[in-house]
């Protein structure tokens, strides 16, 4: 396992990050969203896709609660167009079954305390889709702050600077 947490959660449940295997793939390839949620995020497959041709730079991770794939998270290091210690999170989904019962906080907890522990880690970057109330008041509780739209003017991205 990558990191487990066990705070916020009944004393019952534990919340883990682990890798994404061939044992765990369908699983993570299934996990359903609520329809009105499709549109905010990108597929599970294509992100695992995608990673595979950047291992270097795009970290995967199944959700696990106790042994049970509830979700999926990748998040990108900075590469050489990126600036110094610049970390983002691409993907972060939790099964909509699951939703509501602070398991995606744990888990996003896990991911923010990995990428913390690089030491060349200086900020973490996360986007959503404006109307996304939900995502920004989640993401503002996690101590993400709204730095703006993309490029694009598609995202709104937030970040949580460390040094």
């Amino acid at each position: 396992a990558y990191c487990q947490a066990l705070l916020l959660l009944p004393a019952t449940m534990s919340i883990s990050l682990r890798a994404v295997t061939a044992d765990n793939f369908d699983i993570i390839s299934e996990l359903p969203l609520l329809p009105e949620q499709r549109d905010y995020l990108a597929s599970n497959d294509y992100s695992m896709a995608q990673a595979s041709f950047h291992p270097a730079t795009m970290h995967t991770r199944a959700v696990y609660c106790d042994e049970d794939v509830i979700g999926f998270l990748m998040f990108v290091s900075p590469d050489e167009e990126d600036p110094p210690g610049y970390y983002q999170i691409w993907r972060f989904m939790v099964d909509h079954r699951r939703q509501g019962q602070g398991l995606g906080r744990a888990a996003l907890g896990l991911a923010l305390a990995e990428i913390r522990a690089r030491p060349d880690a200086r900020s973490i970057e996360i986007c959503y889709k404006p109307g996304n109330a939900n995502a920004k008041q989640f993401y503002a509780s996690m101590g993400f702050v709204e730095k703006g739209m993309d490029a694009d003017g598609n995202d709104m991205l937030a970040v949580i600077e460390l040094s």
